[in-house]
C-alpha cells in the first residue's frame, strides 16, 4: 500500500508499504528508519522555522517542530533510537539567478533539518540535496530503501 505525504504533513508505517511525497522542491523530504524494528517515517518540511507560530499553523511544515514529532511518534511506534537513521532529498534552488538570504530558503531548511536530526541523535545515512531541480522521494517500508528521483533521475539511497 501507498502512502501520499503532502506539503507540511509526515506519515508512520510499520511493516510494508511506501510512503512516498511529491514536489520537493526546496522543500525537503525527511525519511527516518529503523530497519530493526521496521518502522518508518516520512516527512515533507516546507520552512526551516516556525519562529513563534507553533499556535497558529500546521506543525509538520517546520523542521524545528515536525522532526521531533515524528521522531516521538516512531518511538511510540516501536522505533529505537539506537538503529534510528535518516536519509534526506530536496533543498534546491529552482529559481537561477536569485540569492540572498531570503530566496535561499532550500538551503535553510537542509541546514534546519540536519541540526534538528543531529540534536536528535539521528545520524544522516544518506542525502540527494541542493542544485536547481525539484524532486520526489519514496520510502520501502520493508527494506528501508529511499528513491529519489530528481527530473527521471533516479537515485537511491
Amino acid at each position: 500500500m501507498e502512502h501520499l505525504v503532502g506539503l507540511g504533513e509526515y506519515a508512520i508505517v510499520k511493516e510494508l508499504g511506501i510512503i512516498k511525497t511529491l514536489g520537493l522542491g526546496s522543500c525537503v523530504g525527511v525519511a527516518l528508519y529503523d530497519s530493526i524494528n521496521r518502522v518508518a517515517g516520512l516527512s515533507h518540511i516546507f520552512l526551516a522555522s516556525a519562529n513563534g507560530r507553533e499556535k497558529h499553523e500546521n506543525p509538520g511544515k517546520y523542521a524545528d517542530l515536525a522532526l521531533p514529532l515524528l521522531y516521538k511518534q516512531m518511538l511510540q511506534q516501536g522505533a529505537h533510537p539506537r538503529t534510528l537513521y535518516a536519509k534526506i532529498a530536496g533543498g534546491g534552488q529552482l529559481f537561477s539567478g536569485m540569492e540572498g538570504p531570503l530566496l535561499n530558503v532550500g538551503e535553510q531548511n537542509v541546514l534546519a533539518v540536519q541540526t534538528k536530526l543531529k540534536e536528535l541523535g539521528v545520524k544522516v545515512s544518506g542525502q540527494d540535496v541542493g542544485g536547481n531541480k525539484g524532486r520526489s522521494m519514496s520510502i520501502d517500508v520493508a527494506t528501508g530503501l529511499v528513491i529519489v528521483n530528481k527530473a527521471g533521475e533516479i537515485t537511491t539511497l
